[in-house]
Protein backbone atom coordinates (compact mmCIF):
# COMPACT_ATOMS: atom_id res chain seq x y z
CA UNK A 1 0.00 0.00 0.00
CA UNK A 2 0.88 3.83 -1.31
CA UNK A 3 1.49 5.88 2.35
CA UNK A 4 -0.41 8.94 1.85
CA UNK A 5 1.35 12.27 3.38
CA UNK A 6 -0.19 14.41 5.60
CA UNK A 7 -1.26 17.92 4.14
CA UNK A 8 0.90 21.07 4.41
CA UNK A 9 -0.27 23.46 7.69
CA UNK A 10 -1.09 27.15 7.38
CA UNK A 11 1.53 29.36 6.90
CA UNK A 12 2.34 31.75 9.53
CA UNK A 13 3.54 35.61 8.44
CA UNK A 14 7.35 35.75 9.87
CA UNK A 15 7.96 38.59 12.18
CA UNK A 16 10.50 39.56 9.85
CA UNK A 17 9.66 40.04 5.96
CA UNK A 18 12.46 38.39 2.97
CA UNK A 19 14.10 41.14 1.46
CA UNK A 20 13.27 42.61 -2.05
CA UNK A 21 13.84 39.69 -4.93
CA UNK A 22 14.60 36.57 -2.06
CA UNK A 23 13.82 33.22 -3.38
CA UNK A 24 12.67 30.09 -2.20
CA UNK A 25 14.35 27.58 -3.92
CA UNK A 26 12.55 24.66 -3.08
CA UNK A 27 9.23 23.39 -3.27
CA UNK A 28 7.19 21.26 -5.00
CA UNK A 29 3.30 21.30 -6.78
CA UNK A 30 1.74 18.31 -6.91
CA UNK A 31 -1.75 17.67 -9.39
CA UNK A 32 -4.09 18.29 -9.41
CA UNK A 33 -4.36 14.96 -9.46
CA UNK A 34 -7.24 14.75 -12.13
CA UNK A 35 -5.32 17.08 -14.60
CA UNK A 36 -1.76 15.87 -13.88
CA UNK A 37 -1.97 12.73 -12.17
CA UNK A 38 0.58 10.74 -9.81
CA UNK A 39 3.08 7.92 -10.88
CA UNK A 40 1.48 4.66 -10.23
CA UNK A 41 4.93 3.65 -9.07
CA UNK A 42 5.86 5.94 -6.51
CA UNK A 43 6.58 5.84 -2.85
CA UNK A 44 4.09 8.08 -1.21
CA UNK A 45 0.52 9.86 -2.63
CA UNK A 46 0.84 13.99 -1.20
CA UNK A 47 -2.24 15.70 -1.31
CA UNK A 48 -2.91 17.97 -4.03
CA UNK A 49 -0.50 20.80 -3.92
CA UNK A 50 -0.86 22.98 -7.41
CA UNK A 51 0.42 25.88 -8.30
CA UNK A 52 -2.23 28.49 -6.50
CA UNK A 53 -1.32 26.99 -3.04
CA UNK A 54 2.66 27.48 -3.28
CA UNK A 55 2.01 30.95 -4.67
CA UNK A 56 0.03 31.61 -1.77
CA UNK A 57 2.78 30.08 0.87
CA UNK A 58 5.50 32.57 -1.08
CA UNK A 59 3.18 35.82 -0.69
CA UNK A 60 2.23 34.95 2.78
CA UNK A 61 6.08 35.10 3.83
CA UNK A 62 6.91 37.02 1.33
CA UNK A 63 9.23 35.96 -1.18
CA UNK A 64 9.22 37.69 -4.60
CA UNK A 65 10.65 34.26 -6.17
CA UNK A 66 10.23 30.19 -6.28
CA UNK A 67 12.31 26.94 -7.55
CA UNK A 68 10.03 24.01 -8.13
CA UNK A 69 11.98 20.85 -8.13
CA UNK A 70 9.84 18.10 -9.90
CA UNK A 71 8.31 15.61 -6.92
CA UNK A 72 9.14 12.04 -7.55
CA UNK A 73 5.00 11.48 -6.88
CA UNK A 74 5.10 12.33 -10.34
CA UNK A 75 7.86 10.19 -11.67
CA UNK A 76 9.26 11.43 -14.35
CA UNK A 77 6.37 13.55 -15.98
CA UNK A 78 6.95 17.49 -15.41
CA UNK A 79 4.21 18.18 -16.86
CA UNK A 80 2.72 19.84 -13.02
CA UNK A 81 6.14 21.85 -12.62
CA UNK A 82 6.42 22.49 -16.76
CA UNK A 83 2.64 24.01 -16.33
CA UNK A 84 3.61 26.46 -13.55
CA UNK A 85 6.34 27.83 -14.85
CA UNK A 86 4.70 28.59 -17.64
CA UNK A 87 2.22 30.21 -16.06
CA UNK A 88 4.37 32.69 -13.82
CA UNK A 89 7.58 32.74 -16.09
CA UNK A 90 9.06 35.58 -14.72
CA UNK A 91 8.47 34.42 -10.43
CA UNK A 92 9.50 30.83 -11.19
CA UNK A 93 12.24 28.28 -12.04
CA UNK A 94 12.31 24.79 -12.52
CA UNK A 95 14.46 21.75 -11.59
CA UNK A 96 13.41 18.38 -13.75
CA UNK A 97 13.59 15.01 -13.74
CA UNK A 98 14.50 13.55 -16.79
CA UNK A 99 15.43 9.56 -18.32
CA UNK A 100 18.93 9.43 -20.19
CA UNK A 101 17.13 8.75 -23.24
CA UNK A 102 15.50 12.25 -23.71
CA UNK A 103 15.30 14.20 -26.47
CA UNK A 104 18.19 16.82 -25.89
CA UNK A 105 15.85 19.23 -28.23
CA UNK A 106 13.03 18.68 -25.01
CA UNK A 107 15.72 19.85 -22.71
CA UNK A 108 16.29 22.99 -24.93
CA UNK A 109 12.55 23.84 -24.90
CA UNK A 110 12.06 23.17 -20.97
CA UNK A 111 15.35 25.76 -21.15
CA UNK A 112 13.12 28.24 -22.52
CA UNK A 113 10.26 28.37 -20.24
CA UNK A 114 12.71 28.23 -17.07
CA UNK A 115 13.86 24.83 -16.28
CA UNK A 116 17.85 25.35 -15.02
CA UNK A 117 19.01 22.01 -13.84
CA UNK A 118 18.34 18.37 -13.53
CA UNK A 119 17.27 16.30 -10.52
CA UNK A 120 19.11 12.83 -9.72
CA UNK A 121 18.30 10.41 -6.79
CA UNK A 122 21.48 8.76 -5.55
CA UNK A 123 19.67 8.42 -2.04
CA UNK A 124 20.00 4.86 -0.70
CA UNK A 125 18.70 2.96 2.50
CA UNK A 126 19.35 -0.91 2.36
CA UNK A 127 21.22 -0.68 -0.03
CA UNK A 128 18.37 0.07 -2.47
CA UNK A 129 17.31 3.94 -3.46
CA UNK A 130 15.02 4.87 -1.18
CA UNK A 131 12.47 6.90 -3.55
CA UNK A 132 10.47 4.82 -6.69
CA UNK A 133 10.28 7.95 -9.86
CA UNK A 134 13.50 9.35 -9.19
CA UNK A 135 16.80 9.24 -11.69
CA UNK A 136 19.58 7.23 -10.82
CA UNK A 137 23.16 9.43 -11.29
CA UNK A 138 24.09 7.45 -13.96
CA UNK A 139 21.99 8.88 -16.15
CA UNK A 140 23.68 11.93 -16.11
CA UNK A 141 26.85 11.03 -18.14
CA UNK A 142 24.89 10.93 -21.07
CA UNK A 143 22.70 13.83 -20.35
CA UNK A 144 26.12 16.44 -19.03
CA UNK A 145 26.65 17.61 -22.30
CA UNK A 146 23.32 19.47 -23.17
CA UNK A 147 22.77 20.17 -19.76
CA UNK A 148 26.39 22.06 -20.11
CA UNK A 149 25.14 23.96 -23.00
CA UNK A 150 22.32 25.33 -21.51
CA UNK A 151 24.30 26.10 -18.22
CA UNK A 152 22.43 23.89 -15.87
CA UNK A 153 23.35 22.22 -12.66
CA UNK A 154 23.38 19.29 -11.47
CA UNK A 155 21.26 18.21 -8.43
CA UNK A 156 21.23 15.66 -6.34
CA UNK A 157 19.48 13.93 -3.52
CA UNK A 158 22.29 11.83 -1.37
CA UNK A 159 22.89 11.17 1.99
CA UNK A 160 26.52 12.61 2.59
CA UNK A 161 27.57 9.40 3.94
CA UNK A 162 27.96 8.44 0.29
CA UNK A 163 29.27 11.71 -0.82
CA UNK A 164 33.08 11.04 -0.44
CA UNK A 165 32.57 7.76 -2.52
CA UNK A 166 30.47 10.07 -5.15
CA UNK A 167 32.88 12.98 -5.82
CA UNK A 168 34.99 11.39 -8.50
CA UNK A 169 31.83 10.98 -10.72
CA UNK A 170 30.44 14.40 -10.28
CA UNK A 171 34.09 16.32 -11.03
CA UNK A 172 34.25 14.03 -14.04
CA UNK A 173 31.02 15.48 -15.82
CA UNK A 174 32.07 19.21 -15.23
CA UNK A 175 28.87 20.47 -13.88
CA UNK A 176 27.57 22.67 -10.60
CA UNK A 177 26.39 20.89 -8.41
CA UNK A 178 23.54 21.46 -5.76
CA UNK A 179 23.50 18.96 -2.42
CA UNK A 180 19.89 18.68 -0.97
CA UNK A 181 18.52 19.70 2.52
CA UNK A 182 22.37 20.08 3.71
CA UNK A 183 23.20 16.59 2.29
CA UNK A 184 20.46 14.89 4.04
CA UNK A 185 22.38 13.75 7.47
CA UNK A 186 21.02 12.58 10.51
CA UNK A 187 21.64 15.33 13.24
CA UNK A 188 22.41 12.45 15.85
CA UNK A 189 25.84 11.59 13.92
CA UNK A 190 27.07 15.48 14.32
CA UNK A 191 29.08 17.55 11.66
CA UNK A 192 32.15 15.81 12.04
CA UNK A 193 31.92 12.95 10.21
CA UNK A 194 33.53 12.26 7.20
CA UNK A 195 30.40 12.75 4.85
CA UNK A 196 29.53 15.98 5.79
CA UNK A 197 33.33 17.46 6.13
CA UNK A 198 33.30 16.27 2.47
CA UNK A 199 30.32 18.30 1.82
CA UNK A 200 31.89 20.92 4.15
CA UNK A 201 35.06 20.99 1.32
CA UNK A 202 33.35 21.00 -1.63
CA UNK A 203 31.40 24.12 -0.64
CA UNK A 204 34.39 25.68 0.96
CA UNK A 205 35.94 24.82 -2.84
CA UNK A 206 33.20 26.62 -4.67
CA UNK A 207 32.35 23.68 -6.95
CA UNK A 208 29.51 22.83 -5.05
CA UNK A 209 26.56 24.55 -3.80
CA UNK A 210 24.11 23.44 -0.87
CA UNK A 211 20.91 23.96 -0.19
CA UNK A 212 20.40 25.14 3.50
CA UNK A 213 16.98 23.54 3.55
CA UNK A 214 15.23 20.28 5.35
CA UNK A 215 16.30 21.16 8.80
CA UNK A 216 12.90 19.10 9.97
CA UNK A 217 14.55 16.22 7.63
CA UNK A 218 17.78 15.81 9.68
CA UNK A 219 16.37 16.97 13.07
CA UNK A 220 14.61 14.84 16.28
CA UNK A 221 14.11 18.26 18.00
CA UNK A 222 10.80 19.54 16.41
CA UNK A 223 9.41 22.61 16.13
CA UNK A 224 12.82 24.54 16.16
CA UNK A 225 15.02 21.83 15.18
CA UNK A 226 18.00 23.15 17.39
CA UNK A 227 20.55 19.64 16.53
CA UNK A 228 20.19 20.83 12.77
CA UNK A 229 21.51 24.68 13.68
CA UNK A 230 25.03 23.36 13.69
CA UNK A 231 25.18 22.14 10.14
CA UNK A 232 23.46 25.58 8.79
CA UNK A 233 25.69 27.35 10.77
CA UNK A 234 29.13 25.04 9.53
CA UNK A 235 28.14 25.62 5.84
CA UNK A 236 27.52 29.28 6.46
CA UNK A 237 31.16 29.52 7.93
CA UNK A 238 32.20 26.92 4.59
CA UNK A 239 31.34 29.79 1.80
CA UNK A 240 28.19 31.57 1.87
CA UNK A 241 28.53 32.52 -1.86
CA UNK A 242 27.73 28.55 -2.40
CA UNK A 243 24.42 28.21 -0.84
CA UNK A 244 20.38 28.74 -1.29
CA UNK A 245 17.41 28.17 1.09
CA UNK A 246 14.53 26.72 0.80
CA UNK A 247 11.23 25.37 2.67
CA UNK A 248 10.61 22.35 1.04
CA UNK A 249 6.97 22.64 0.67
CA UNK A 250 4.72 20.88 0.97
CA UNK A 251 6.80 18.73 3.00
CA UNK A 252 6.21 15.28 1.49
CA UNK A 253 7.10 12.22 3.28
CA UNK A 254 8.16 13.70 6.45
CA UNK A 255 8.85 11.95 9.26
CA UNK A 256 7.23 13.03 12.66
CA UNK A 257 5.02 16.67 12.37
CA UNK A 258 4.74 18.30 9.37
CA UNK A 259 6.00 21.80 9.91
CA UNK A 260 5.52 25.42 9.29
CA UNK A 261 7.18 27.14 6.50
CA UNK A 262 7.05 30.75 8.16
CA UNK A 263 8.55 29.87 10.93
CA UNK A 264 11.33 27.84 9.49
CA UNK A 265 12.29 30.95 7.77
CA UNK A 266 12.26 32.42 11.08
CA UNK A 267 15.00 29.91 11.99
CA UNK A 268 16.94 30.38 8.89
CA UNK A 269 16.74 34.51 9.67
CA UNK A 270 17.80 33.14 13.33
CA UNK A 271 20.44 30.90 12.23
CA UNK A 272 21.83 33.87 9.80
CA UNK A 273 22.67 36.71 11.73
CA UNK A 274 25.02 38.28 9.04
CA UNK A 275 22.51 40.41 7.12
CA UNK A 276 25.09 39.51 3.99
CA UNK A 277 25.38 36.26 4.38
CA UNK A 278 21.62 36.41 4.45
CA UNK A 279 21.01 38.29 1.71
CA UNK A 280 23.55 36.25 -0.45
CA UNK A 281 21.86 33.37 0.53
CA UNK A 282 18.00 34.84 -0.33
CA UNK A 283 18.47 37.07 -3.42
CA UNK A 284 22.18 36.91 -5.02
CA UNK A 285 23.02 33.71 -5.06
CA UNK A 286 19.59 31.82 -6.56
CA UNK A 287 19.44 34.95 -8.83
CA UNK A 288 22.60 33.34 -10.01
CA UNK A 289 22.40 30.00 -10.16
CA UNK A 290 18.98 30.17 -11.63
CA UNK A 291 19.05 33.33 -13.76
CA UNK A 292 16.58 35.48 -12.14
CA UNK A 293 17.50 39.14 -13.55
CA UNK A 294 19.39 41.48 -11.10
Amino acid sequence: MIPACLPPRDVSRPKVPPPPNACDTHAHVFGPSERFPYAEDRSYTPPDAPLEKYLGMLDTIGFARGVLVQGSAHGRDNSAMLDALTRCPDRLRGVAVADADISWDDLRAWNDIGVRGLRFNHFFRDGQLHYRGGVPLSAAERLAPVMAELGWHLQLWIDVKDLPGTIPVLKQLGLPVVIDHMGRTDARAGTATEGFQSLLRAVGDGWCWAKLSGAYRISREAPDYSDARPFHEALVRANPERLVWGGDWPHPRVEGEVPDAGRLFELFQAWTPDQSALHRVLVTNPARLYGFPN
